[in-house]
């Protein structure tokens, strides 16, 4: 009885994966090759919808600024106003307001500037 050349089980399974790779790999490239296909006609239909104008913008639009006539010095507020700087003459952070006017100190356009914390 002839005997069968020795193969390692080594080269057994690198085999078996390499055959399992090259056909899955196959598949693979042709389902990525489909969407890109899909996904390019799309983009073609949407350009083409659109003419040849500049593309719109979807941000969401910010409303029109108004000139803010009241500032309350609280937790929430950000910046300080120009007429709230002008007003206290010079103060121009929150935390230098608050240690004079106290918190939640409320100015508004036009009216005196509210008393002073007992604590300044």
């Amino acid at each position: 009885m002839p005997r069968l050349p020795a193969t390692s089980i080594d080269a057994v399974v690198q085999q078996s994966v390499q055959e399992v790779i090259a056909r899955v790999s196959r598949s693979i490239a042709a389902t990525i090759a489909e969407m890109a296909a899909t996904e390019l006609e799309e983009q073609l239909s949407v350009a083409t919808k659109r003419g040849r104008g500049p593309a719109r913008s979807t941000a969401v639009r910010q409303p029109r600024r108004e000139e803010l006539t009241k500032w309350v010095a609280d937790h929430r507020a950000r910046r300080v106003p120009t007429f709230v700087i002008e007003l206290t003459g010079g103060l121009d952070t929150k935390k230098k307001i608050v240690a004079r006017y106290g918190a939640n100190a409320t100015f508004e356009k036009g009216r005196p500037l509210p008393k002073p914390a007992k604590a300044a």
